[in-house]
């Protein structure tokens, strides 16, 4: 579309109007834009293509219109047309005394169908070959050419392309391995010219992660992802119940060029899969006929006749076009239309009806006379524009028509409501609005709706000239002064720009111009002036200007200290400085006249007054003149420097580490080093005391310019040393030295020795060569043989480079000899002579796990396992010794071998500490000894005794009469402790209960339980004075007895109300529930009226009236309902109400309800008044916590059960400290029973453990002791060999802590 608002210009330069779309009309089009570049043959002949605006067009809607006939090149045989004439789109620009205007005449948008694309196209040239065959004239490419009219267009309308040429078809297309994506693929279709079509394909992706790729080709290389528009279109859509992606291609109105090959693809990742589809358009035969309208497509460009009617043009292609066929639609009055419209709809409609030459329409319509519509709202409107001085007052005033008309006022859109500034006024038919105060935000549009009608108006505030009452004057100062440029204007606030030389002054946070003001007094400050602030500065107004010249000149110079001759040694540092006043003035260094530019070498140094260039090592080149010179001074200051360079020796440059250069012997050495010194210094070469001469024969010296070399024909070992090089001339001396080393092969070992021989293998060691070659030993390699035999063998291929071996893999029993040969950079050595024979023969590995198993005050006992390896000599025995600790004196303990593993030491004194070490011995000799890592105290070992109560039978333990009750209960103790039970504090009766009693655990059994049997067994274990008890709570039970008495409390209705007192024996365990019977007098079958029923008192309902019952009531626990039943010993007897019960049994209960009374109306019920029973109580605790031992590591509960109404809220406490978001804790509470969770406790979680349960009626709380267990005993941390001073601090501690608790 082309750009929102454009004017034209009439022939004597005045703007016509602006002409806009409409933009409630425009419909979005895709964002997708067609570049095309001119073809070889137009750029050939000099024609540019069309520039366009680059923006994307706003297509309208289309109107219904008629088609225009038009003649379209023909293709030549190739298939492409001859470039045309003419363009797109045509930018005209004209100036005039006011101002410039441009207009763009747009790119044609994408038509709505083919006769819209046929209307929206310049006339081309007819180029035809048959002059007779007419085509509709279409914008887009057919045959995959390009006309000219369409070159450079963005916004043309998308093409489809030819595809292959006829011969490509044939040719085979290269695509990569195909995988099966496409489960429903497009084929080939024929439409109609002007019909649409879709195009389906679908793909599964439910072994896809993402939505794969399609792209739809026409031929090989058309992609028509950008041709979409309003003739293509793109869909895709996802299932997610079947996983199925659809992807749909819609041609929309196809034309006779869409026909092709077509081609889809579809790629996910690695995997590939396409199919190929052809489109064959039908044309539709039409009849002809021509459009007048097509007279204002563009017959020239620029001309004053653009615009009429252009019959000669219809004339002239009269023969050349075909008429087309006559449309349905009636004929349509552009002028008429046009007539009617508002102008920024002209573009719109031109478009629609094909009328292209937007300029000569807009002429036609300006010289029509224009008919102005009377404002059916407004009487008179507002004035086109008003303006007002800045601070005063406007009014804008309007007359309706319709006095009763609702009216807005809107200020840039936004509607404006009464304010002071705002004041709103009626005079009759008038509405005034008063703007009081205006300022420059008051400077807008303006409009005022009244119903459906809007005028609208343009306020411009005039602002009131700024005057400068008093300039600026000229100032003449010297460098760093303060410079104060003032002056004074007419209004406060005011806004005025400070100039410099016509250019404006920068204000900046980083400026050196700072800007200030006072009231009606307004500043320009300068701190630091320097002579770059001289010039010409001005202050301007909205009402007047003021300059004045400022001069800054520079302060006279002084020298305080110049620059002084010198002279440096070679690369020595050079420094020179001179002060000078001013001290803020720069300055250029010069060497013989060239300019000295700082770098990592050079540093130039400006401090106040001081001036230094400093040099941080100078070399030759830095000798000559050097010059200061005082930037914007005459003036400059002098010096000298004269570079002097000793001799030196380069010994750098040979890049040996260490001045060390080596070679081997025999061959020839030359050793070239560069040497500096002006003049060329004398070389001297010495080694020790002797010079080298340059006449020698095999070693000699010889001085070559820049350089010195020593050569040496055959090298030999004396060679070897340091070499002196002296160096001197007139400004001093250097010495350096050269250390040559002359390597050679090593000299041959001594023989080794082997001083430990095992089963297959020896352990040899030997001494360096006492010469190494002048280089390193690098490694040693070690050859073996038989004694017999004459034959070497090489053991090791890398080097060895310990001065050490183990040969392996010898066979035992037979005599071997072993020789060593070093090697270094230069060679291997001759052999050393062969060691002394030696027989392999191997000994047991250590015994292993040695641990001790028993100490007494005057025995230990240790045991041990075998050795892991046997050899072939087998195992004698092992042999057992001991020493007192902070001793090596070793004694044997078993003068003899034994076999076995475990020994015991004896003959030891109480108290002492002994090391113990264990020896496995056979036919080669003693194993390597096994010893105890820590020393063993010579001392009865005590351990505490400790019962290790199951958790089961932590709680009471039950049982019922006639079971067997099997108990074991572990405990620990050392020695052996004695064990007693008790039974409520008296002995037990050894033939009502067995106990037996092991080491570590006691048995209590009884082979069939009795109710006697219940009760508190006592278990005591005891060491010595250490004792510790357990009580294990047993209880018997047996089936309770019948409730003691069943009474029938009432009788009314269907009803009976039965009370009952508890059993006398409730079988030693809890009455969980009743079971009531009933049965009727007549048949006395029992049925059960109810299961399970807690409470001593129950109302039976829903019973027969007439018949006569009798109840019995069993008792329930844990063990079941009791063995009989109490029975009611009277009868209840339901009889309807009113009956006479004088014919009752005297026993019986009758369901005539005794609380009738009788007066003179008749019969009247007394009711009883019952009142709620209030079940709200406090919190108490039915179930209590219970002391609990945990193991560490192991999750530990804690339980209670508690009864409130309304429900308590329960508390946790750790030694009275609440609980709270402790993520080792866990907490639950269901149905009263509320339960502690300790994750994997530890010792330190121990301690007294408090659950409280409160409510509005009360509160209660119930507590108990966690002890977590998991230490050692002296036992076991004896066979863990820890130390006896840890054992006993540890000990210690525990004892504190039980007694503490």
């Amino acid at each position: 579309m082309p750009e929102p608002t454009k004017k034209d210009e009439t022939p004597n330069g005045q703007p016509e109007e602006s002409v806009a779309p409409d933009s409630n009309g425009a419909l979005p089009l895709p964002e997708i834009s067609l570049e095309v570049s001119p073809p070889p043959e137009a750029v050939a002949e000099g024609k540019e293509p069309v520039e366009t605006d680059g923006k994307k067009p706003e297509p309208t809607e289309p109107e219904p219109s008629q088609a225009v006939v038009a003649q379209e090149p023909s293709p030549v045989e190739n298939g492409s047309n001859q470039p045309q004439t003419g363009g797109v789109g045509v930018k005209e620009q004209a100036e005039s005394d006011n101002s410039t205007v441009k207009e763009e005449v747009p790119c044609s948008p994408p038509p709505t169908d083919d006769d819209d694309a046929a209307a929206t196209t310049p006339s081309p040239t007819p180029q035809a070959e048959d002059a007779n065959s007419l085509k509709k004239l279409s914008i887009e490419l057919p045959n995959d050419s390009v006309p000219v009219p369409a070159m450079g267009r963005k916004d043309s309308v998308w093409s489809l392309g030819e595809g292959q040429a006829p011969e490509d078809l044939e040719k085979p297309i290269d695509t990569p391995p195909l995988s099966t994506l496409l489960i429903e693929k497009p084929s080939s279709a024929t439409v109609p010219v002007g019909g649409d079509i879709v195009f389906v394909a679908k793909v599964e992706a439910k072994d896809l992660l993402r939505k794969p790729t399609i792209k739809w080709f026409k031929g090989k290389w058309m992609d028509l992802a950008s041709k979409t528009g309003k003739h293509l279109q793109l869909k895709e859509t996802f299932d997610r119940f079947t996983k199925i992606h659809t992807f749909e291609m819609h041609i929309i109105k196809a034309k006779d060029n869409y026909a092709g090959n077509y081609r889809c693809e579809v790629s996910y990742k690695d995997k590939f899969d396409s199919c190929s589809f052809d489109l064959e358009v039908k044309e539709a035969e039409q009849a002809q006929s021509i459009d007048i309208r097509s007279a204002f497509k563009r017959s020239s460009e620029g001309q004053d006749d653009a615009g009429e009617l252009d019959f000669s043009g219809l004339l002239k292609h009269r023969n050349q076009r075909e008429v087309k066929q006559q449309d349905d639609a009636p004929e349509v009055d552009v002028w008429e239309i046009l007539k009617n419209a508002r102008p920024d709809q002209y573009e719109k409609i031109a478009f629609m009806y094909g009328i292209t030459d937007l300029r000569g329409l807009l002429k036609r319509m300006k010289k029509m006379p224009k008919e102005e519509k009377k404002s059916e709202a407004f009487a008179k409107k507002l004035e086109p524009a008003y303006q007002v001085d800045k601070g005063g007052k406007i009014r804008l005033v309007v007359d309706l028509a319709d006095p009763t008309v609702e009216l807005k006022w809107y200020k840039n859109g936004q509607e404006i409501r009464p304010t002071p500034k705002y004041i709103f006024e009626h005079k009759g038919t008038q509405r005034i609005m008063v703007i009081n105060n205006c300022s420059m935000m008051d400077d807008a549009a303006y409009s005022v709706a009244a119903g459906d009608e809007k005028c609208s108006t343009e306020l411009f505030v005039k602002e009131l000239p700024i005057k400068i009452v008093k300039g600026i004057e000229p100032v003449k100062t010297t460098v760093n002064e303060r410079i104060e440029l003032e002056c004074e204007v007419s209004e406060e606030g005011a806004q005025v720009k400070w100039m410099k030389n016509g250019v404006e002054v920068p204000t900046g946070v980083r400026s050196r111009y700072r800007v200030k003001s006072e009231g009606t007094k307004h500043f320009l400050v300068i701190d630091d002036a320097s002579k770059e602030d001289t010039g010409t500065y001005s202050v301007m107004a909205s009402g007047g200007t003021s300059e004045a010249h400022v001069q800054v000149d520079l302060k006279p110079l002084k020298i305080y200290q110049d620059l002084q001759d010198m002279t440096v040694k070679l690369g020595e540092p050079i420094k020179l400085q001179c002060e000078i006043y001013p001290g803020n003035v720069p300055g250029r260094w010069y060497r013989n006249g060239q300019l000295i530019q700082p770098s990592d070498r050079i540093n130039i140094i400006h401090r106040n007054k001081i001036h230094r260039l400093e040099i941080a090592t100078s070399s030759l080149h830095d000798a000559g003149d050097y010059t200061f010179v005082p930037e914007g001074y005459s003036q400059s200051l002098c010096a000298k420097i004269h570079i002097i360079d000793p001799p030196r020796v380069h010994l750098e440059s040979l890049n040996f580490p260490d001045n060390t250069v080596t070679i081997v012997a025999g061959n020839k050495l030359r050793l070239e080093i560069p040497i500096s010194g002006e003049p060329a210094p004398r070389v001297v070469w010495m080694k020790g005391e002797r010079v080298i001469l340059e006449s020698g024969h095999r070693v000699r010296a010889e001085t070559h310019g820049d350089q010195t070399s020593l050569t040496i024909e055959v090298t030999e070992r004396e060679d070897s040393g340091n070499y002196k090089i002296v160096l001197q001339n007139e400004a001093g001396e250097d010495t350096a030295s050269v250390k040559i080393k002359v390597v050679d092969i090593p000299d041959a070992p001594e023989a080794p020795l082997v001083p430990e021989v095992g089963g297959d293998w020896c352990s040899m060691t030997w001494e360096p060569p006492k010469y190494d070659g002048g280089s390193p030993i690098l490694g040693y390699f070690v050859e073996r043989k038989k004694k017999q035999s004459s034959r070497w063998m090489r053991l090791n291929f890398d080097l060895i480079k310990e001065t050490q071996f183990e040969p392996k893999k010898m066979i035992e029993g037979v005599p071997y000899e072993v020789r060593i040969f070093a090697v270094n950079a230069i060679g291997v050595s001759k052999p050393s002579e062969p060691s002394k024979a030696f027989t392999p023969l191997a000994v047991t590995s250590e015994p292993t796990m040695l641990v001790v198993d028993d100490v007494t005050d005057t025995t230990v006992t240790v045991k041990w396992r075998p050795p892991e390896t046997i050899g072939a000599a087998g195992l004698d025995g092992y042999l057992v010794e001991y020493c007192i600790e902070g001793t090596d004196d070793w004694v044997i303990s078993n003068k003899e071998l034994t076999e076995k593993t475990k020994y015991t030491i004896t003959g030891l004194s109480p108290g002492c500490k002994i090391l113990v070490r264990v020896k496995a011995l056979n036919a080669a000799g003693a194993s390597a000894p096994r010893t105890l890592q820590h020393s063993i105290l010579v001392k009865e070992v005590v351990e505490p005794p400790k019962i290790r109560v199951p958790r089961h039978l932590k709680m009471t333990y039950t049982r019922r009469v006639g079971e067997a009750v099997n108990l074991v209960v572990p405990f620990m103790g050392k020695p052996r402790p004695k064990v007693t039970w008790l039974k409520d504090g008296q002995a037990i009766e050894p033939t009502h209960v067995n106990i037996r009693n092991t080491d570590c655990d006691s048995i209590i059994f009884i082979r069939k339980a009795e109710r006697s049997h219940s009760g508190k067994y006592e278990m005591s274990v005891q060491v010595e004075n250490h004792k510790d008890t357990a009580i294990i709570d047993i209880q018997i039970v047996d089936l309770p007895g019948p409730p003691q008495a069943v009474t029938i409390e009432d009788v009314w209705g269907g009803n009976v109300a039965l009370v009952w007192t508890p059993p006398k024996d409730n079988g030693n365990a809890p009455i969980t529930g009743y079971t009531i019977q009933k049965a009727d007098k007549k048949t006395m079958e029992w049925y059960t009226c109810i299961e399970h029923y807690h409470r001593n008192c129950i109302t039976i309902t829903e019973l027969v009236v007439g018949n006569e019952y009798f109840f019995r009531i069993f008792s329930e626990n844990m063990c079941g309902l009791s063995e009989s039943a109490t029975q009611t010993k009277k009868s209840a007897l339901i009889v309807k109400e009113g009956n006479s019960p004088h014919d009752t049994a005297q026993h019986q209960y009758h369901a005539q309800p005794h609380s009738f009374t009788l007066t003179p109306t008749g019969m009247q019920l007394k009711t009883h008044n019952f009142e709620d029973h209030d079940f709200k109580e406090a919190p108490k605790f039915t179930q209590p916590l219970i002391n609990t031992f945990a193991i560490a590591g192991y999750n530990a509960t804690l339980n209670c059960s508690v009864r409130a109404n309304p429900r308590a809220k329960v508390i946790w406490m750790k030694n009275k400290m609440t609980i709270i978001d402790d993520p080792r804790y866990r907490m639950f509470s269901n149905q009263g029973v509320c339960t502690l969770e300790i994750r994997k406790p530890s010792p330190y979680d121990g301690g007294m453990y408090t659950c409280k349960a409160i409510n509005d009626l009360g509160e209660a709380q119930v507590d108990c002791k966690l002890e977590v267990k998991g230490g050692f005993t002296f036992y076991e941390l004896m066979q863990r060999g820890v130390p006896l001073h840890l054992i006993d601090k540890y000990m210690n501690e525990s004892k504190t802590v039980e007694q503490e608790k």
